[in-house]
């Protein structure tokens, strides 16, 4: 069994956190004279700074405890403060399984950590008997899986996950910003029963809330409290607490649109797939398609030229180009511009 007090960094241990006015007194009634707020005003008054009434529509919508979420800001602050926690500087090391989300990259080179990247199989699944030999250095502190991964798309085994948290001695990071489009399903569940389990989640993608910067993280209570006692006092404004209270509960909206970017993907996929300059399509639990093109780079600037914004992923995996789904209108004009780019090369010919 993983002792998480032995993976903590030894001055976050014994870390003294800021108390905020906000921690010593937390009622919503009286006069409020401790905090030096401006008396005047509509957004005077400092927010929750645990998120206490959005944790507790979560709790009853995942089936977990309030203790068992961290709310930040956006789930690149959840990256950030686990390398804080668990990473001594220029002695641990970070797992990653590349190709996959470039802020693992940042994260680590910031907060001075070596990050392995261990390559995706051909098939961009993981390598779970490479990961476990890798494992085996006590060094490796934390270790990221994106799934579904972005820019591949696709959702790995749940087996294959827990063969690799089974084989850690560190911290294992689920990262599920995709999870809302995957039939796979979250991890979450299993977080009572590997302490050394962290998934995050966002509000930024099937929700649609990129702007106000709203991530979660769901662990057991010890890597809970870890977190809370690193973060910045007041690190997700009222504003975008209220935001994401509103999405969390507004079902209806998120279920449709929800629907209507499943069946456009679906459209995307095999309109893509009619193009002659389309090689090949690469399945997708994710929000976008991950699409292999004859010439991606010119393919890029072409759409570029004619103001419709994809993705050039060519440096990641060759001549592909990552292509968000987006409204039907806007999903049928990048097919036919992609197809009058096919004529015009055609006519040229």
């Amino acid at each position: 069994m993983i002792d998480i007090n032995n993976l903590v960094r030894m001055n976050i241990m014994n870390l003294q956190p800021y108390s905020s006015a906000r921690d010593e007194f937390s009622g919503n009634e009286g006069v409020f004279l401790d905090a030096n707020e401006n008396p005047f005003g509509e957004l005077n008054r400092y927010p929750d700074p645990y998120q206490r009434e959005l944790k507790a529509v979560l709790a009853n919508q995942k089936g977990i405890d309030t203790a068992q979420i961290f709310v930040g800001n956006g789930s690149d602050e959840v990256i950030d403060l686990l390398f804080r926690i668990f990473c001594n500087p220029g002695t641990d090391k970070a797992l990653t399984f590349s190709p996959t989300y470039g802020m693992y990259d940042v994260s680590a080179a910031i907060n001075a950590v070596e990050l392995i990247k261990l390559p995706l199989t051909d098939s961009f699944q993981l390598d779970v008997d490479a990961a476990k030999e890798l494992l085996k250095d006590c060094k490796i502190k934390l270790t990221f899986i994106c799934s579904p991964n972005n820019p591949t798309g696709n959702a790995f085994p749940k087996e294959q996950i827990e063969a690799i948290l089974q084989a850690s001695q560190g911290i294992v990071v689920v990262d599920e910003a995709y999870v809302d489009f995957s039939e796979q399903g979250s991890m979450i569940d299993l977080i009572n029963t590997y302490p050394n389990l962290v998934v995050s989640q966002t509000m930024s993608k099937a929700r649609g809330l990129a702007a106000a910067r709203v991530g979660f993280a769901f662990a057991n209570t010890q890597i809970i409290n870890l977190l809370n006692k690193v973060k910045p006092p007041y690190n997700v404004s009222l504003l975008n607490q209220k935001a994401a209270l509103d999405a969390l509960l507004d079902n209806e909206t998120y279920t449709r649109n929800l629907q209507i970017l499943q069946q456009e993907k679906e459209r995307l996929n095999n309109l893509l797939n009619e193009l002659k300059t389309v090689v090949k399509i690469y399945p997708s639990d994710a929000n976008f398609l991950l699409a292999e093109f004859k010439d991606a780079n010119a393919t890029y600037q072409q759409l570029v030229d004619r103001k419709i914004i994809v993705r050039n992923r060519n440096s990641v995996v060759n001549n592909c180009i990552r292509i968000t789904v987006g409204t039907p209108e806007e999903n049928t004009l990048l097919i036919n511009e992609l197809k009058q780019l096919e004529n015009e090369k055609s006519t040229v010919y």
